[in-house]
């Protein structure tokens, strides 16, 4: 029976072609279902035999700790070189969103608070 090897909501395109890279490379017999158009499935890649998930956890195990290194060494890289991405560069670029962000912020406190307020009165 088949096994979920990675679950590919919120996951960037280059990491899966990775992951399928790595799965071919290693001869493990995989395929993947895609995402449903109203995203209520992310879609997933899933090893075919029970005989292979051992392997293939381990062989993700060893790229997620790869690429987290990676993607450590490139973020301190960025902030280093003032590259990295911070509110305030956000705020620049798209004043705007931030604005309406900030303002669904405030309206979703005030949601929450308001049972509070008219229990209180």
């Amino acid at each position: 029976m088949a096994k979920l090897l990675l679950n590919l909501r919120n996951v960037p395109d280059d990491e899966a072609d990775d992951v399928r890279a790595m799965l071919d490379a290693h001869r493990i017999a995989f395929y993947e279902t895609p995402a449903s158009a109203w995203g209520i499935i992310a879609g997933g890649i899933f090893v075919k035999e029970n005989a292979e998930i051992a392997e293939a956890k381990r062989l993700m195990a060893d790229y997620q700790a790869q690429r987290s290194a990676r993607v450590r060494a490139e973020y301190a890289a960025a902030r280093r070189d003032g590259s990295a991405e911070t509110f305030r560069t956000v705020l620049r670029e798209q004043p705007l969103r931030v604005a309406l962000t900030v303002l669904a912020i405030i309206c979703l406190l005030g949601l929450v608070a308001l049972p509070v307020l008219l229990l209180r009165g």
